[in-house]
């Protein structure tokens, strides 16, 4: 009967050395993993910094190459022209403005641009959409006059967003490590002035961290939409006299440049008047000399 019990206190020994060990082993992986260490007496050792230090740096690092994406960001612009009478162009902003309240869409500028003598009417509207409303809006923009263009763009946001998600876990880790370390006991003064130094830290990097993720997962989860608005151009008939009437309206015009143009050349003449007025006078005068004397030389040779 004994020899049958031995066996079996040997086999409990055996299963609560295994458990021990397994025990052993999963507190070293939890120190691994946090890079923490009690030193003698609880305090925080100076190994305890560097392990933090290194888990932070690499939480600035990203490390979103060892990260594989399960699955795509794709921030996908839908960019249309629409042409309709430009009596009725601000009717229509109005309405996709209203329409987009009643869905999943966010307007981000609308303009309009009235009818000048040198304008025509046109506006512009901006708004993120979600996919699955984003065919009941194009459908209610397609009913406000004619599409000239409807192009379509994507962009792959997938490495940024997953290098923005390695950079929060991590930075999150290295925060979690920090605020381990100051509730250890016999942390003195200056380590807690440095932990709470490294913490705020930290928590800035995250929060600048969450925020371009939000960025990105409004760029991905929603669809960019700009509708520009033209006035529809109408085409008018020419008659017969359609270029009299033309030339009619254009007399004033031409008549005003001409004389503008003959004015700016008595403008320019001017000033050299002062110049050649006085020259023709002197040379008139020098020729006339001239003349008197051969005249008078002629006349003086038969007396000799």
């Amino acid at each position: 009967m004994e020899d049958a019990v031995l066996p079996k206190s040997f086999r409990y020994f055996w299963v609560a050395v295994v458990l021990c060990a397994g025990c052993a082993h999963k507190a070293a992986t939890y120190q691994k993993a946090t890079g923490l260490s009690e030193g003698e007496g609880g305090q925080v050792s100076s190994a305890d910094y560097a392990r933090v230090a290194r888990l932070g740096l690499s939480g600035a690092g990203g490390g979103g190459g060892a990260v594989l994406a399960a699955s795509r960001f794709v921030a996908v612009r839908h960019k249309l022209e629409i042409v309709e009478p430009g009596s009725g162009l601000a009717q229509s902003i109005e309405a996709v403005v209203a329409f987009c309240g009643t869905i999943q869409c966010g307007v981000l500028s609308s303009s309009v641009t009235n009818e000048t003598a040198v304008l025509s009417p046109s506006g512009n509207i901006t708004a993120r959409v979600a996919p699955q409303d984003l065919n009941k809006f194009l459908d209610f923009v397609g009913k406000q006059g004619q599409i000239a263009r409807h192009a379509t763009e994507s962009e792959d946001k997938t490495a940024a967003v997953v290098d923005v998600e390695a950079k929060l876990k991590n930075q999150t880790e290295f925060r979690d490590s920090l605020r381990r370390m100051l509730t250890k006991p016999g942390v003195s003064v200056a380590d807690l002035l440095q932990i709470q130094e490294k913490l705020a830290e930290a928590q800035a990097e995250l929060d600048s961290e969450a925020t371009q993720r939000k960025v990105l997962a409004n760029e991905t989860e929603k669809v960019y939409v700009e509708i520009v608005f033209h006035a529809e151009q109408r085409t008018i008939s020419r008659g017969s006299f359609a270029s009299v009437g033309e030339a009619l309206r254009d007399f004033g015009s031409v008549l005003g440049d001409s004389l503008a143009a003959l004015i700016t050349a008595v403008a320019a003449i001017i000033p050299w008047l002062i110049v050649i007025i006085p020259g023709l006078w002197f040379l008139t005068k020098a020729i006339r000399r001239f003349r008197e004397r051969r005249r008078a030389a002629k006349a003086a040779t038969p007396a000799a």
